[in-house]
């Protein structure tokens, strides 16, 4: 079972808008212009994929059109720089590919700050989005003891600060049209999953951790415009009952849907299962009466525990009506399908042909009909999660095999740690509202490619390596805690540019819909 408590990497604020801002808009315009040289595909590109920004009729003004044009924010400077370092010594094909990417529609995130400063700030990323004419994706990323106090620690420090800050942050939206992520990895990690050591201080509740994301529901909301999404997590992350009664609980119903993948690598195909599964959880819960007064409800946290657990299939056993129940764990590392398999085959861990015909059974018995929809991030996922034993791409190396010959234990923690700058991982598809799947509103890119997750190393716990085994780069013991072994070098720490990991992104990118881990699992 693939490790369910894992930490979210850092996320980046809003570029600086002053004499630094300026030097980012002229190094823009330098990469622009090696746009024009025919280095790479111009922004309208992902403008095509993107699609431009128009009213349809019948949608709600909450709702994505499919043509929705999704905003493209300034490169970091050191993103710029390194296009420039590459135009400079003749790399024209990496300068193309790097290009591409940062002019394709990306999140921005707001990490900190007062709620004058955050207000402004998202005030300026609206205008500079309505000089595009295009809907700009904000992750609003400062709730309480954020991270569990690890490589993305920070947040507001109380309660009634989180309540001034995203209270702040709605207003500065205005009356505009937007996307917000609300608190990646907020409803995945709750305080109770940190598992900090005895001692840690970290005062912060299950309890507190659901208002305030409500709170950010409530108040985000207040504009009819704005689609706000909740954390819903990953496919090999929370059990689908787990993180539905977690998302009831704050306020789901209430906004737009929720959200999956953010600054992780899970197939695309994968996250769409998973999602769906968490939809007609819901809709089943709402169905048999688990949702309201006297159950589960908006704003109150409790242990999970009853009808989600109990009655909602999951990711970690598929059986079903068609696998005869037999079912085993589904298996991350490859895209799932919908087949049904031979008697001789079961259990099968790639079919999601038993899940799904349990919740059909399930919805038909209450009349109910799943309606919770969904986005997904898949800036880093098309070539998926790395096993560390050989994968979907080149890139992905048997570390079991020679040349470096690391035991299973080292392979166990490298696979738990996979989040965490794996190498072999490609851009995934560009971001669309037109996705095709009823549930999904939107593919986006929400993690900002090329930015590190963090410093993965053993020191921090996602890294394990022996170098008795293999050790070409000749590291000294007293180095080694700190020297990640998967991209040979010290990584960048969290939030920072890592120019080689951008240029793999680039080079192995996945970027079709014909894809099996680019579309709902097939037949």
């Amino acid at each position: 079972m693939t490790d369910l408590i894992r930490c979210a990497p850092d996320r980046q604020t809003p570029a600086v808008r002053s004499a630094g801002g300026r030097l980012q808009i002229a190094l823009r315009g330098a990469a622009a212009f090696t746009l024009v040289l025919g280095l790479a595909a111009t922004a309208s590109t992902a403008a095509a994929a993107a699609g431009t920004t128009s009213k349809a009729t019948g949608l709600s003004a909450r709702t994505l059109a499919p043509n929705t044009k999704f905003f493209v924010p300034l490169p970091t400077s050191d993103a710029i720089k390194q296009e420039l370092t590459l135009l400079r010594n003749g790399d024209r094909a990496d300068a193309a590919h790097l290009a591409r990417m940062l002019a394709t529609p990306q999140a921005v995130w707001f990490t900190s700050g007062t709620p004058a400063q955050v207000k402004r700030q998202v005030r300026t990323t609206m205008a500079e989005a309505a000089l595009e004419r295009a809907v700009p994706v904000l992750v609003a990323y400062d709730v309480p003891g954020r991270d569990c106090a690890q490589f993305s620690a920070g947040g507001a420090l109380t309660d009634a600060d989180y309540q001034a800050w995203i209270a702040a942050f709605a207003a500065g939206i205005g009356h505009g049209k937007a996307v917000v992520i609300v608190e990646p990895d907020s409803l995945g990690n709750m305080p109770s999953d940190c598992n900090l050591p005895a001692g840690a201080n970290y005062p912060f509740t299950d309890q507190g951790r659901i208002t305030d994301v409500s709170d950010a529901v409530a108040a985000l909301e207040a504009d009819p415009n704005v689609a706000v999404y909740l954390d819903g997590t990953h496919s090999a992350w929370q059990q689908v009952g787990n993180i539905a009664q977690r998302l009831v609980e704050a306020g789901v119903q209430q906004a737009q849907g929720f959200y999956l993948d953010v600054s992780n690598y899970q197939y695309t195909s994968n996250n769409i299962a998973y999602g769906t599964w968490i939809s007609d959880c819901i809709a089943f819960a709402q169905g048999s009466g688990a949702i309201g007064a006297g159950a589960v409800q908006p704003g109150t946290y409790q242990a999970e525990t009853g009808f989600f657990n109990g009655s909602c299939p999951n990711q970690f056993w598929n059986g079903g009506p068609a696998t005869n129940f037999q079912g085993t764990a589904m298996n991350n590392y490859v895209p799932w399908n919908d087949q049904t398999p031979a008697a001789s085959d079961l259990p099968d861990a790639d079919t999601v042909v038993g899940i799904n015909g349990t919740y059909a059974n399930d919805l038909a018995s209450v009349s109910a009909t799943a309606s919770t929809h969904f986005v997904i991030d898949t800036s880093r996922n098309g070539e998926g999660p790395n096993p560390m034993t050989g994968g979907a791409d080149a890139d992905m190396a048997n570390f079991t095999a020679a040349p470096f010959d690391q035991p299973a234990g080292v392979i166990s923690t490298l696979q738990a740690g996979n989040w965490c700058n794996p190498v072999g991982s490609g851009l995934g598809l560009t971001p669309r509202a037109n996705t095709g799947v009823p549930l999904v509103d939107a593919y986006l890119w929400v993690k900002i490619p090329g930015e590190s997750d963090g410093q993965c190393d053993s020191a921090a716990g996602v890294r394990a390596w022996d170098f008795s085994a293999y050790n070409p780069w000749n590291v000294a013991p007293s180095a080694q805690p700190t020297f990640d072994p998967l991209w040979g070098q010290v990584d960048p720490a969290a939030g920072a540019w890592f120019g080689v990991q951008a240029l793999q992104l680039t080079a192995d990118a996945n970027q079709s819909t014909s894809s099996p881990g680019n579309a709902a699992p097939a037949p």
